[in-house]
This record gives structure tokens, sequence and C-alpha cells, in this order.
């Protein structure tokens, strides 16, 4: 059975792929935030799954990481 995170982490990578090569191809880069967004969400999914195999260390960087990530999705998209 295919868990929830899992569905999630494909999701998420197949949206920051999309929007990753859509931004290249097109050389518009208004979508950045949503990039940057995703791609956090991505990165807590991959905490949440670092937490549940009992690696606290990498589970924590995880979750930091989409902390800034967020933060920093958040500031360009009201710059």
């Amino acid at each position: 059975m295919v868990n929830l995170l899992t569905i999630l982490q494909i999701l998420f990578s197949i949206i920051v792929i999309s929007l990753s090569t859509y931004s290249i191809i097109t050389s518009d880069y208004q979508l950045s935030f949503l990039v940057l967004f995703f791609l956090g969400l991505l990165i807590l999914v991959l905490g949440i799954k670092e937490f549940q195999r009992e690696r606290k260390v990498s589970g924590w960087f995880h979750i930091a990481v989409f902390l800034f990530s967020v933060f920093v999705s958040i500031q360009i998209f009201f710059n």
C-alpha cells in the first residue's frame, strides 16, 4: 500500500519540476515563489518521513529548511 506521504512527495516533486521547467523554457521567473513554496512542502514531507524513521536530527534539519523556504517564498510574493 502506498503511503500518503509518498503520494504527497511524488505530487510536490511533479509540481516543482513542472514549474521549474516552465520557468526555464519561457525565461519567466515570476512564479519562483511558487517553486520555493512547493519545494518547502516537499522538504516538509521528507522531514516527516525522517521522523518516522527515527532520524531526529535530519528531521529537524528538514523542518528548519522548510520554514526558511516558506519564509523566503512569502517575502518574494510580497515584493
